[in-house]
């Protein structure tokens, strides 16, 4: 079966998990029981070995497409044929505790995590088929298989799950399970599976309408109402889909090693959390209406800070909070469309990045005033943090983007220093809290000196990656974001016109370019950054160019998948490449639709 495009897939899960399905019928990414945990099913990965649970018309058809429910994370594949139409209904039941509180954190406790699939038969006799063939551990670890009847048990080592259908199932000979028959009109078949050995095919109809109503009583939460409200509103779902509740973490994607140029080795594992995504999360969640949920990740963030009493904080962190990040390559697999290496782990976790620091405190600052107020030892880790940053800041650093190519003195991450100590102060004189005020200020002073002088390039009229270089940088569109300067500062403006000039193609902007002097110590190109294309919307909308910055916005709304998800890049044949979906960009596009939409009213 030849690779999908990744515009073709949804997002289906549970807020522990979370599922890839494809336009084909085909589950070809599911993690169990958790986002960062071994996978089930990754047939994205490698199409022969991975695994797949797919279920899809057994005669030639002429096209499917796939849509959600409305306002819900249920999804509908359709297949469209001359014997009639075909429908696949696909979720995973939200936990019980979830849906009677929706302002309560998720807790360890519930039932397992189940995948929920139904077939029915709009049009017919239509002939279906069935197959599941999980692949455990990455593919890596065997398992045996028992069959009775309508239930199928696949034991591997370390996990076992169990599928019941309502219709029989047989051996297929490889590990996995197939069923093939035909549905009249009006007729369906329920397939459930999951580590829980009870039958729940009979409760099919009452789950769905819970995680139904679920997901629309969650929605009605969106106080947004202004402009692209549909897309806006799509976004939040999958933010909402991509957080682990039991902790409050959203990961950065559900996935790992969807290539960022395919055929390249830019292939990373985004199951994780970034703190450098914690002020963009919480400025949308509490923009959005969402306040219980950027609680919870607020509580996560912080923490993570407090581990240690260092005042240190790590570039990524595992949605539990703990445990090894190690970077892997599962040389068995091949990859998506021979996309090599596979990676799970992921070794950014033991670079300095210095700009962390920054959206963490600015994260902490949001929440502490559109928020609940920090208590006292809150306040005290804050102080452990900004007093290492006064302490560090002038070091060569990793930077934002992770590049694998040396240390050097980036200016955003300096920016972002800057940032730290600027909202540690705000913080203190706002709430009357202590600590040692004037330090703090001087060495915010200082940065932001060095910065305008060393950052600034007057031959180029812009900032620029790195101190004392000419190689320019999209992070540098967050300087008016953060109120670094101001969205009309002559010296802003323009670093605007020259990120323009040499890093966007239309629409879409690019990171860095390799072929203008950026290094990152990888083989091959890349493509166009969404964040950053989303950034740039919105900049442009500060500085009052508003007919720019609005068809730039539906140029690149364009580029959303049917479903109106975001990967993290788009090629230059612009087709989305990269982890899938990616919370950055959901985040990015959010903020840049509130500043629009903002910034068009008031004209």
């Amino acid at each position: 079966m030849p690779y999908l495009p990744l515009e073709d897939y949804g997002l289906i899960g549970d807020m522990r998990t979370a599922a890839l399905v494809g336009r084909h019928g085909g589950v070809d990414w599911w993690c169990y029981p958790h986002f960062d945990s071994p996978s089930v099913f990754a047939a994205i990965l490698d199409d022969e070995r991975g695994g797949r649970f797919l279920i899809e018309p057994a005669t030639p058809y002429e096209r499917s497409r796939q849509m959600y429910l409305p306002d819900t994370n249920v999804l509908s594949t359709v297949f469209l044929g001359e014997q009639g139409v075909l429908t696949v209904t696909d979720f995973m039941p939200v936990p019980e505790e979830a849906r009677v509180s929706l302002n309560r954190p998720l807790g360890e406790g519930g039932p397992p995590p189940r995948l929920m699939r139904r077939v029915q038969a709009v049009g017919g006799p239509v002939a279906v088929r069935v197959t599941c063939r999980p692949a455990f551990d990455y593919a890596r670890a065997t398992h045996e298989l028992t069959l009775d009847g309508h239930h199928a048990v696949f034991r591997s080592p370390d996990l076992t799950l169990h599928l019941h259908g309502d219709r029989p199932l047989r051996d297929a000979g490889d590990g996995g399970v197939t069923v093939e028959f035909t549905l009249r009109e009006g007729e369906e078949a329920r397939f459930v599976l999951g580590a829980d050995d009870a039958d729940e095919t009979h409760r099919f109809g009452p789950l769905e309408r819970d995680t139904l109503a679920f997901w629309r009583s969650w929605l009605r939460g969106c106080r947004y109402d202004g402009l692209w409200r549909e897309q806006v509103r799509r976004s939040a779902l999958v933010l909402k889909l991509l957080t682990f509740a039991p902790t409050g973490a959203i990961v950065a994607a559900p996935t790992t090693s969807l290539p960022e140029r395919v055929g390249g080795e830019r292939n990373w594992d985004y199951r994780y959390m970034w703190p450098r995504d914690a002020a963009f999360t919480v400025y949308a969640l509490l923009r959005l209406g969402f306040t219980a949920e950027a609680k919870a990740f607020n509580d996560f963030v912080e923490a993570r800070s407090k581990e240690g009493h260092t005042g240190t904080v790590s570039p990524i962190y595992r949605i539990g909070g703990d445990g090894d990040l190690d970077e892997q390559t599962l040389g068995h697999l091949s990859g998506y469309r021979d996309s090599r290496p596979v990676r799970i782990g992921n070794g950014a976790a033991h670079q300095s990045q210095l700009d962390v620091y920054g959206e963490l405190l600015d994260a902490i600052y949001l929440y502490n005033k559109h928020g609940e107020p920090l208590s006292y030892d809150e306040w005290t880790e804050v102080r452990r943090i900004l007093d290492w940053v006064c302490d560090h800041w002038s070091e060569p650093d990793d930077g934002i983007w992770e590049v694998r190519s040396g240390r050097r003195p980036h200016v955003l991450s300096r920016v972002m220093c800057w940032v730290a100590l600027e909202r540690g102060v705000r913080i203190a004189l706002q709430r009357g809290l202590p600590g040692p005020l004037e330090r703090w200020r001087e060495q915010r002073d200082l940065i932001y000196e060095e910065v305008m002088t060393r950052g600034y390039r007057e031959e180029l009229g812009a900032f620029t990656q790195a101190y004392d270089e000419d190689v320019m940088d999209a992070a540098n569109l967050l300087l008016p974001l953060v109120k670094f300067v101001g969205p009309r500062d002559p010296r802003w403006l323009g670093t605007l016109d020259r990120i323009q000039k040499e890093l966007a193609v239309g629409p879409l902007v690019f990171r860095y370019r390799l072929d203008r002097g950026a290094v990152d110590g990888l083989a091959g190109e890349e493509g166009a950054f969404l964040a950053c294309s989303f950034w740039l919307v919105e900049c442009l909308a500060r500085a009052g160019r508003l007919e720019e910055a609005r068809t730039k916005f539906d140029r690149l709304l364009s580029f959303a998948s049917p479903l109106g998800l975001l990967s993290e890049q788009v090629s230059v044949g612009g087709l989305l490449v990269g982890n899938m979906p990616q919370a950055l960009s959901h985040l990015a596009m959010i903020s840049a639709a509130f500043q629009l939409d903002r910034s068009l009213s008031e004209r």
